[in-house]
């Protein structure tokens, strides 16, 4: 088996993100969290009262020979809207933005030519507001984030807002998703 290489992303609230992300093949985890805040160890409390400046995000550990940075680029900005500052969906709030915490050189700027090219082909009616930065640390969110889709399919929240973004996966990304279970 390959090396793993990590993308740290953040579309809105981690539980959707994180349900979509693990819809494709070649993504080995993903980890719901924090990044891009200035207060060590947040809780997710603090997080949502913006005491933090963290965004929720997750953080796609992938294997680099079965899916490449870009394709999780093109997932990402499917799933969430990257032009409402500061929002996804019902969300509002500075922990719901739009960010891609670069973690190598080569992702900072696959990620920069991505949005240029989006941009340029008018892929989206507003302007891309997405926060392109360095990683300076992930924090793990607290336990009861993680795989919060895969222990509570029926909740109210995951049916209007994870399961949209896991069939847009599924349907725009066919030949990137993993074969489902007859």
């Amino acid at each position: 088996m390959s090396d793993t290489e990590t993308a740290t992303l953040g579309g809105g609230c981690f539980w959707c993100t994180e349900a979509a992300f693990k819809q494709l093949d070649g993504v080995r985890a993903v980890t719901s969290g924090y990044a891009g805040g200035h207060v060590e160890n947040p809780s997710y409390e603090a997080v949502c009262r913006e005491e933090t400046g963290h965004a929720e995000v997750v953080r796609v550990e992938f294997d680099p020979e079965a899916i490449t940075y870009a394709d999780l680029l093109g997932v990402f900005f499917t799933v969430h809207d990257p032009t409402t500052l500061n929002r996804e969906g019902p969300d509002v709030g500075s922990q719901y933005r739009s960010i891609v915490c670069y973690e190598t050189e080569q992702q900072r700027e696959t990620v920069e030519r991505f949005v240029v090219e989006l941009a340029d082909e008018g892929a989206y009616d507003d302007e891309i507001v997405t926060e392109i930065e360095p990683l300076e640390t992930f924090y793990e969110a607290e336990e009861y984030h993680q795989d919060y889709y895969e222990k509570n399919p029926d909740d109210r929240y995951c049916t209007f807002n994870a399961e949209p973004k896991i069939r847009k996966v599924r349907e725009k990304f066919a030949d990137l998703a993993r074969k489902q279970e007859a």
